[in-house]
């Protein structure tokens, strides 16, 4: 199979990446490295250093490629950036959606894109929340990334395409930046190795739902063949995670004993958030499989090295 990853030099498109390369495909990566680091490109691996609003460029590599299924995971993921900046949030992530989908649309390849679960329904709803629910977000980001969903799935309607949008919750995992303020996991796990003391927004007991980074590739690569009609999946474990809770595992995995600072919670952000993935168990035959304390371990084991 001929694939294309945007955002490949990342934390989950690396990781797809290398699953990808391994299972013998064909792969091309899109990705402007404002994030993504180069060195985890395999040399057989063509990169393409170019963000994903560039119309004219996206265009010509995609109609250069031609490749069948295009996993789409370039994107702005920070809600407090959103929140600052929502125009290039918007830019990123509507504006640099409809050119991957109008070319892939084009030369007739399937987008399976990453769109977010846990900051798409707010709070107040149904918990575990089926992809049913009206989404309430609480932040640009959640917005700009339900919209390009909106047109994932009218170029399927006007079109015939098959593009998918796969709503994931708050995924973990080894290459996720401890420094950034996104990945709660992989900033206690630096702070344990460094043996000091994490911050909490708020009081901790909000919760996420938290899946480790080798369940997330294998929700990739089952909607990448998926022949179905559903269009958008959730892709979580049904059950919320506390950030206190969190932090006890890190503990556990680190061996230590850290105890949070406490500091206000942060704006745009929600309180709860559980996902209902019946249907993708049902149609991609998907689940969660490692939990917590085992996917944490595995972090901060490959973060020590």
């Amino acid at each position: 199979m001929r694939a294309l990853i945007t955002g490949g030099a990342g934390f989950i498109g690396s990781h797809l990446l290398d699953r990808l390369v391994a299972d013998g495909h064909t792969v091309t990566v899109i990705d402007d490295l404002s994030s993504g680091d180069r060195t985890r490109i395999p040399d057989q691996v063509t990169l393409h250093t170019v963000d994903v609003v560039d119309t004219a460029a996206v265009t010509a590599i995609i109609e250069q490629v031609r490749p069948e299924v295009i996993y789409h995971l370039a994107a702005q993921i920070s809600v407090r950036y959103s929140v600052a900046d929502p125009h290039r949030d918007a830019l990123v992530n509507i504006n640099g959606t409809l050119n991957v989908v109008a070319a892939a649309t084009a030369v007739g390849a399937r987008v399976i894109m990453a769109s977010t679960g846990g900051a798409m329904y707010g709070d107040g709803v149904q918990m575990p929340t089926p992809e049913t629910v009206l989404p309430q977000t609480q932040a640009p980001y959640g917005i700009s990334k339900y919209c390009a969903e909106q047109y994932l799935t009218l170029h399927n309607r006007l079109y015939g395409g098959r593009h998918i949008a796969l709503r994931l919750g708050n995924v973990f995992g080894p290459r996720q930046d401890p420094h950034g303020e996104a990945g709660v996991v992989a900033i206690f796990c630096g702070l344990a190795a460094a043996g000091k003391a994490p911050t909490v927004f708020g009081d901790g007991k909000q919760t996420r739902d938290y899946l480790y980074i080798a369940d997330i590739v294998d929700a990739f690569v089952a909607a990448g063949t998926y022949t179905g009609t559903t269009a958008v999946f959730n892709i979580g474990s049904g059950t919320g995670t506390s950030v206190l809770e969190l932090l006890d595992a890190v503990n556990a995995a680190a061996g230590t004993d850290l105890t949070p600072e406490f500091a206000p919670a942060r704006e745009g952000e929600w309180l709860h958030g559980a996902l209902d993935s019946t249907v993708a168990a049902s149609e991609l035959g998907w689940r969660a499989t490692i939990s917590i304390p085992d996917g944490i371990g595995r972090t901060y084991t490959e973060l020590t090295k």
